[in-house]
């Protein structure tokens, strides 16, 4: 199924700008969300093609928000992408084991983030 519909959680109104003008650049439709369970609940509400998801918010961070999406009913089949300034190893593979597709560390090289999305397509 290509991807046309993108929602970003994040809670940096600069990581939402910066992520929103790449892909709307690349013709995709963006939404967004400014924490994790106000990301799970647009993601249950619009039914997005991805979610680019960052790690560190307050209240449920993005692993957290990326386990609660897998494993529902309902948004399972949306693939996450997590997008964040964490670069540990360790973090990139809790990050995959916790359901997402893929894993981008921030600042976000846009090519190679649209690279992965028309991969996902």
């Amino acid at each position: 199924m290509p991807i046309k519909t993108v929602l970003i959680i994040d809670d940096s109104p600069t990581e939402r700008h910066i992520l929103s003008q790449l892909l709307l650049g690349g013709g995709y439709e963006v939404s967004s969300a400014e924490s994790g369970d106000e990301g799970i609940a647009r993601a249950k509400q619009i039914k997005p093609d991805l979610i680019l998801m960052d790690v560190v918010m307050p209240g449920t961070n993005g692993f957290q928000a990326t386990r609660a999406l897998a494993r529902d009913e309902a948004t399972k089949h949306i693939p996450v992408i997590i997008c964040t300034t964490k670069v540990q190893e360790t973090d990139k593979v809790w990050g995959l084991r916790q359901g997402a597709r893929d894993y981008v560390t921030k600042p976000v090289d846009g090519p190679v983030l649209l690279a992965k999305i028309a991969a996902l397509g």
